[in-house]
């Protein structure tokens, strides 16, 4: 079996999961320090989801940035990467199914679905997964 996502040479996982916990952060500090730009110019239509809330923006930027750091953090701490990982898996499933949600109900259009595929679906399925997998593998090593 090959171990490369849990022993302390990356592979490509572990690199998906760093490079979403940057983008993470990135996108967390561009809310945080200016949330009409984010809202106006993020090109992800996201005035299409309601009117502007600087203080929501900045709220949703705080939790952006705390997965994005144990994202981070999880790529270079072995012994603490599952539960940093589950975490973070939990915003961003969440954060897609209130996505999934609104584009299904009506309430954003269908050219969503695409648009939030790389930043919201994307992170939202694979990151809960990876952290199954390397809970599994632990498992697997510890018995």
């Amino acid at each position: 079996m090959n171990r490369s996502t849990t022993s302390d040479r990356p592979g490509p996982m572990l690199w998906f999961v760093l490079f979403v916990g940057v983008g993470s952060i990135a996108n967390a500090l561009w809310m945080l320090a200016g949330p009409m730009h984010w809202y106006t110019d993020l090109p992800a239509a996201i005035p299409d989801t309601g009117p502007f809330n600087p203080h929501f923006v900045r709220d949703i930027g705080g939790a952006f940035l705390a997965a994005g750091a144990a994202l981070v953090w999880a790529f270079f701490i072995r012994r603490d990467r599952f539960p940093l990982l589950a975490i973070s898996g939990v915003f961003l499933a969440a954060h897609a199914l209130v996505h999934a949600y609104d584009t299904l109900r009506g309430a954003l259009g269908h050219n969503h679905w695409l648009l939030d595929l790389p930043g919201v679906y994307l992170p939202g399925i694979a990151v809960p997964l990876i952290a199954y997998r390397i809970y599994r593998e632990d498992r697997a090593s510890n018995s």
